[in-house]
């Protein structure tokens, strides 16, 4: 329990979106350095899992409206 807090203290949403910024922001800094192919692959994966991030908060916002706690 303790380990999961300190992986994602707000929940599963917050640790998707930190790591979707983080690959942008290696996507962007990969592309100004000319790295085209690690940009490319960068921004896929940032997609990727804003994209699962997008779909936890779907999710959350529905278990808040049926009463439902879905990450349990």
């Amino acid at each position: 329990m303790v380990a999961d807090r300190a992986i994602a203290p707000y929940g599963p949403e917050d640790a998707m979106l930190k790591l979707a910024l983080f690959f942008a922001v290696v996507a962007l800094i990969a592309g100004a350095l000319g790295f085209t192919g690690i940009a490319g692959a960068s921004a896929g994966i940032a997609k990727i899992i804003f994209f699962i991030f997008l779909v936890l908060v779907a999710l959350a916002i529905l278990g808040i409206v049926l009463g439902i706690n879905l990450f349990t």
